[in-house]
């Protein structure tokens, strides 16, 4: 949020902890998520797979204003996500002729990646430009005072004398180099996230590659060599260039909180502030009962947000490490996951006390511990959901559901039509009391 924003806008601490033009609140997130969903639909209308105009009419719909948070936040806790759950209601609200083109061959993650990509950028902007400024101040410091002499301090102990503009000098060093490499991620490292189910785009077949560069085109980010839903170097190198900088920063808040102590005071804040609203009015750096008291308000606030920096980006490390295609758990650790917003509000309880899905009605009753059969069926319905063509419409051997079903769905919004598919395939599982094709081997044995 800006500055010049209320502080009632910001929250209570916001005006401390969320200073700047950087929104990254949940409503951010939501309209970024929006965004990456109408990228997509814009893009497969471009390449011939959704009819024309339903790349604009996803677009229009697609705004944040038209959504509940909090209700998809309810709804992330059955899924792990608000993806599932915004699809659905991002394919109710668009035109029937349109449905079609909303979420077509994408995953979860792929909304979700895609999303913090651009909210990255659109962070990365916003900090360029402070840093700038910062930058500015620094070279108008180090220009002022190249000749004013003050002490030089090593090990906390005096040494020898050096000057101020010298100091100033340091920070400007600094600062350029932080703000160089938080560009060149900006520039290079942001990228498009689109694989589909297993990061093999094969709902899309042939035309799987095309559709990703052009989302890439739509979406202004750069297209990636492979899906990267489980090599998370992005994420870090992103991480990593936002901890230079509050390395920087920190560096200059911890210059200005010595050289500000009463028995030094060589530097102070607070030039160029605006004069309270009132008398009543705090002014700035004062304190509520030492009347005396001029703290470094800004350099105290930088210093507590510089000393999160190290331990958020040891997470993002930490979890790198993921399994397989898909990993379980890691991603949803990196803290770019939209979900953690989301889920935060979710009543926990819910897993507790309601079903998930239609599962507990049908297949799960049957893996009931009563013996080698029932451990048997257990496994044949795991492998079933394995094969399931659940997220993008994979067709997997043999014949899944009805043709009469098939066509009734054909023109319903695909995340719909997918859970119908999903019910159906599973009644015909216990109706015949095996999958509805092979699996490697017998699992009756």
């Amino acid at each position: 949020m800006a500055d010049h924003e209320e502080p009632s806008a910001r929250g209570l601490f916001g005006g401390v902890f969320a200073r700047g033009g950087a929104d990254t609140s949940d409503v951010a997130w939501l309209q970024a998520m929006l965004d990456a969903e109408a990228g997509l639909a814009r893009a497969l209308e471009r390449a011939g797979l959704t009819p024309a105009g339903s790349g604009a009419a996803v677009t229009e719909v697609a705004q944040a204003g038209n959504f509940n948070v909090a209700e998809l936040g309810e709804f992330a806790a059955l899924t792990g996500n608000p993806v599932p759950a915004l699809a659905r209601a991002l394919a109710r609200r668009v035109p029937q002729t349109a449905a079609g083109a909303v979420h077509r061959g994408a995953t979860s993650q792929d909304i979700v990646d895609t999303a913090a990509m651009l909210l990255a950028r659109r962070v990365i902007d916003v900090v360029l430009a402070d840093l700038a400024q910062a930058a500015a101040a620094a070279a108008g410091l180090a220009d002022a005072h190249r000749s004013t002499i003050m002490i030089g301090r090593t090990l906390l102990q005096q040494a020898v004398p050096v000057t101020f503009g010298l100091v100033a000098a340091g920070w400007l060093t600094s600062l350029d180099e932080a703000r160089a490499g938080l560009a060149a991620v900006g520039s290079q490292r942001l990228a498009v996230q689109f694989g589909g189910a297993a990061g093999t785009l094969a709902s899309l077949g042939d035309d799987g590659p095309r559709v990703v560069a052009l989302l890439a085109e739509e979406l202004g980010l750069a297209r990636p060599v492979l899906p990267w839903h489980t090599d998370r170097l992005r994420i870090i190198d992103l991480a990593t260039a936002l901890a230079r900088v509050t390395a920087a920063l920190g560096k200059i808040a911890r210059d200005v909180t010595l050289l500000a102590q009463s028995e030094i005071a060589e530097v102070s804040e607070g030039g160029g502030q605006p004069a309270p609203r009132d008398a009543a009015s705090p002014r700035r750096g004062g304190s509520s009962a030492m009347p005396h008291k001029h703290n470094p308000v800004a350099a105290v606030a930088i210093l507590g947000c510089a000393r999160q920096a190290g331990g958020l980006l040891a997470t993002l490390v930490a979890s790198a490490e993921q399994e397989h295609q898909r990993a379980a758990g890691a991603r949803e650790g990196q803290g770019l996951v939209a979900a953690v917003g989301f889920v935060r509000r979710a009543r926990h309880q819910q897993f507790g006390n309601k079903p998930v899905g239609k599962l507990g009605d049908g297949a799960a009753s049957e893996a009931k511990p009563a013996g080698k059969r029932a451990r048997r069926r257990r496994v044949a319905v795991q492998q079933f959901a394995q094969y399931h063509p659940f997220g993008n419409g994979n067709v997997a051997p043999g014949k899944l559901a009805g043709e009469s079903l098939r066509d009734v769905v054909r023109n319903e919004p695909q995340p719909i039509a997918q859970m119908r598919l999903q019910r159906a395939d599973f009644a015909e599982f216990r109706r015949h009391d095996r999958p509805p094709f092979n699996f490697p081997g017998d699992y009756r044995k």
